[in-house]
């Protein structure tokens, strides 16, 4: 038990493994777009580990979440398997969603994951409406929402906010806070506090400071969760993030629009790297425990991308499954 956290060992190791999953399978991510194996656009998390860890893991199995554009972390946080994760991405049949979502639109019901969209906001009324079922059906279980600074302004937002407040129903809204959307600096577009829009909609409002902490975010999360099942409403929890990276792989921007000193600062503190140097300087691991976490989590990731690349192209027979309804004769097509 670690006297600082209160949680077990073995939860604490689990949270490294997670963060380096989520950071190795993103560095994998960067290198199959600029080799061609995934298409389109993919944003990676490189850097807002902890905020994702702290926050799914202080869940439990039957809850539910959603994610954003941003949100290969988020299942991961929740527990996915990464060879189904990865061939989602590169449109393989072995996916999450068999292929048809791709890295904007990564779903994994198996761990409760709800999906995510490249829509800005668009998933935190799904979590709502998990919420809200969750109560209908007197049904133990919480449901997390994911969204940037920049969901923040979207008026779903607010509409979601309120619905949730005034039927007190179980969800956490929190804000990734990585202080830009795109390369829009968040206090140019976003008058006051994030947080402290909370109380015109009567819910309760926590601000984490610190979101390359892993332990301060799951303090915060876990509090938030703890009231919604002792149905006490929603919480909103905004996490202060960065994200290393640039918004999306392979975007050029010709402005620098993020400060060097501002850069650096953040760099130097990278979540992976405070955990692990933590837990070898309270005693619960050793430096080549450490070594040996990675090494593991690395030929996992290399078997993610193995799997993916070796796992067959979907059938065009099944493009038009799982529609609400099948217009087209797929047999005319072939």
């Amino acid at each position: 038990m670690d006297q600082g956290s209160g949680l077990p060992e073995e939860t604490l190791l689990e949270m490294q493994r997670r963060m380096l999953r989520i950071r190795l399978f993103d560095e994998r991510c960067s290198l199959m777009v600029k080799r061609g194996y995934i298409p389109g656009s993919v944003h990676t998390s490189i850097g807002q580990e902890a905020q994702v860890v702290g926050a799914t893991m202080a869940l439990r199995k039957g809850d539910h979440m959603t994610g954003n554009h941003r949100s290969h972390g988020h299942p991961i946080g929740m527990g996915s398997p990464l060879g189904p994760l990865m061939a989602e991405l590169v449109g393989k049949a072995t996916g999450v969603c068999k292929g048809k979502g791709g890295s904007l639109h990564l779903a994994d019901a198996s761990v409760g994951s709800l999906g995510e969209s490249g829509i800005t906001g668009s998933s935190i009324p799904i979590a709502v409406g998990a919420g809200l079922s969750a109560q209908v059906l007197k049904q133990d279980r919480v449901a997390l929402a994911f969204f940037g600074d920049g969901a923040a302004n979207q008026g779903v937002f607010y509409e979601a906010l309120n619905m949730a407040s005034i039927w007190k129903l179980p969800v956490i809204f929190l804000c990734e806070n990585n202080r830009y959307a795109i390369s829009t600096p968040a206090h140019t577009v976003t008058g006051g506090s994030i947080v402290e829009r909370a109380p015109g909609f009567g819910v309760r409002g926590v601000r984490v400071e610190d979101g390359q902490d892993v332990l301060k975010v799951h303090a915060a999360v876990s509090e938030a969760v703890a009231r919604a099942r002792a149905g006490e409403g929603p919480t909103l929890v905004e996490v202060m993030t960065y994200r290393f990276r640039e918004h999306s792989e392979g975007l050029r921007i010709n402005v620098d629009y993020r400060d060097v000193a501002e850069r650096e600062s953040w760099l130097a503190r990278d979540p992976v790297v405070l955990f692990r140097d933590h837990l070898i300087r309270t005693g619960i691991a050793t430096q080549d425990q450490m070594d040996a976490l990675r090494a593991e989590v690395e030929r996992e990731v290399e078997e993610c991308a193995r799997f993916a690349l070796e796992s067959p192209d979907p059938d065009l027979r099944v493009a038009f499954e799982h529609l609400y309804t099948d217009p087209y004769n797929v047999e005319a097509f072939l």
